[in-house]
């Protein structure tokens, strides 16, 4: 699944392939995507003659902002954005086309067809569902450790639970939690509730310095994701652990070891993070 870095990589490719440009029909082939309104004729009708202002992006969302609405857009498990020549054959697994003013057409292609596309009246979407759900970006002035920690204090469960939980902070998924835990030293299973403050502000810092290294790098691809412009990311290369079980840690040698917890396969180092 597309996380933070993914995201926001995706947003700056397709800032350079779309910004300005007016869009004049939309196709939808599966009705499924389209959330908000929920009819799909009603769906393409508010988009038809607008253009593109901005792309912005909360947590794992995509805010694609028209002249006088915005379109939130889940990428979910597979979802990609594209722009191509509208006589350039369609893949097999585009299911929402918007034709542009200059000849090309922004295509979005989604495999498990898990994507979501909410329209709102401009600058009504961050305080409306899903983006009213999600608790600050690790990039955001409320992230603080003041923030995090008081949070934490509220809940037992561990802290790669509440890492995941998007409701506390935006963007994190199985990859960067596993390597924010690295990074900080912390056990995956450790109560949140049981760490110190110095043990909270590690992790925070972790989690901004591991995104902010992924975005640099363009994300991470494991098994399918690619860019707007069909790049990979390249942080994959830098992963300390996650995808690295019985490899040597890099920091000790010991074997990384793969456990569950939430019901999500974690990797982390025994020594490394007691």
């Amino acid at each position: 699944m597309p996380e933070l870095p993914e995201v926001e990589t995706v947003r700056q490719t397709l800032r350079q392939l779309v910004l300005n440009k007016k869009i004049t029909d939309v196709t939808v082939l599966w009705d499924n995507i389209i959330k908000l309104p929920l009819e799909p004729e009603a769906f393409r009708q508010e988009l038809i003659g607008q253009t593109v202002q901005e792309i912005n992006r909360k947590g794992k969302f995509l805010i694609l902002e028209f002249d006088d609405i915005s379109m939130v857009s889940h990428l979910r498990m597979e979802g990609k954005y594209g722009v191509y020549p509208a006589a350039e054959p369609m893949k097999k697994h585009t299911h929402v086309i918007f034709q542009l003013d200059d000849g090309t057409e922004l295509r979005y292609n989604d495999v498990r067809k898990f994507g979501t596309m909410h329209i709102f009246k401009k600058g009504k979407e961050i305080n409306q569902k899903p983006l009213s759900l999600l608790g600050p970006d690790p990039f955001d002035d409320s992230f603080t450790a003041d923030y995090f920690y008081n949070r934490l204090q509220k809940t037992q469960r561990t802290i790669k639970a509440v890492l995941l939980d998007q409701s506390i902070v935006a963007g994190l998924g199985n990859i960067y939690v596993d390597e924010t835990l690295f990074r900080a030293g912390v056990h995956p299973e450790r109560k949140a509730n049981l760490l110190s403050r110095k043990q909270v502000e590690k992790v925070r810092q972790a989690a901004i310095e591991t995104i902010e290294e992924a975005i640099q790098q363009g994300g991470t691809t494991i098994r399918s994701y690619v860019n707007s412009q069909g790049q990979i990311g390249m942080f994959q290369q830098r992963l300390f652990v996650y995808g690295k079980e019985e490899e040597p840690c890099k920091y000790c040698g010991t074997p990384i070891e793969k456990i569950k917890v939430s019901n999500r396969g974690t990797h982390y180092c025994r020594n490394c993070q007691q």
